[in-house]
């Protein structure tokens, strides 16, 4: 009788335990059936979530950055099928004019913190800009440097015709720097609206010299040549990227802004002449 209670307990002490491996398996595998769907947790980005952009991106973007952004953009609408990246380069100073006056704008790109500060003071700028490289000048000089430049005091020589980009523009705000640290006063034939104005003065003959970017002067090969100058390390321009409040279209412009600031990006803009704002 004792042996035969004993077989009995053992048996629906065996069947017990089944019964709970059986309910604990079945919990198991009926919780969340998403989680454990391999890739299923991170599809919905990829399938047309956040990840997936589509559509145009206007960017705003100082013109000492054609080259550089330009490429950028060819990059990123590879990268992204059934996108287009529109440029609007200029002074930044326009841009940033425009910008508050309500021009539709995804990204903004300048080439000074204070002309950032404009759109940022108006309350453009969804969240904080970011400095994304930095930037110093150059005298640009016709091919050959035939009135031997070498510093900016050659600038003052008689007889030589140097532009200059406006005052209210960075390079200009910078080059007034530059030339303050060297305690020299210098009045050009004229001022330009931006740095590509002022570069396309030499390009084109209609000046001796010009004070522009580094960057400016690369970007034109062999039509100038340049003369960098001690005085350029007072002056060097950060350059900061923003996303716009009213973005028409904000994941896109997060995207773009993204790849500018990646290691693809900055290898883009320091093979372009920039510096990497590290």
């Amino acid at each position: 009788m004792i042996s035969s209670a004993r077989r009995t307990r053992r048996t629906v002490q065996v069947i017990g335990a089944s019964a709970a491996a059986l309910l604990a398996l079945s919990a198991c595998s009926s919780s969340d059936p998403e989680s454990d769907s391999p890739g299923k947790s991170g599809s919905s980005a990829s399938a047309g979530g956040p990840d997936k952009v589509s559509g145009t991106v206007n960017v705003f973007a100082a013109a000492s950055l054609t080259e550089s952004f330009t490429e950028i953009g060819e990059r990123f609408e590879k990268q992204h099928p059934g996108t287009k990246v529109v440029f609007n380069f200029g002074g930044s100073d326009s841009l940033a004019a425009g910008i508050t006056s309500g021009a539709p704008a995804d990204v903004f790109a300048s080439a000074s913190p204070r002309t950032m500060k404009t759109v940022t003071d108006a309350g453009g700028a969804a969240g904080a800009p970011a400095t994304f490289v930095r930037n110093r000048l150059e005298i640009a000089t016709l091919p050959g440097n035939p009135d031997g430049i070498s510093s900016l005091k050659d600038l003052t020589g008689p007889g030589l015709k140097v532009v200059l980009c406006d005052r209210t523009v960075p390079c200009g705000a910078a080059t007034d720097k530059a030339l303050t640290a060297a305690g020299l006063k210098l009045t050009p034939v004229s001022y330009e609206e931006d740095v590509k104005s002022a570069l396309n003065k030499v390009v084109l003959k209609e000046a001796d010299a010009a004070v522009v970017y580094k960057t400016d002067v690369t970007a034109a090969g062999d039509k100038v040549r340049g003369v960098p100058f001690p005085e350029s390390a007072k002056a060097v321009n950060d350059y900061p990227i923003a996303l716009l409040e009213d973005a028409p279209n904000a994941e896109a412009a997060k995207a773009f802004i993204a790849l500018v600031r990646s290691p693809e990006g900055q290898k883009v803009l320091t093979g372009a002449g920039f510096t990497a704002a590290s």
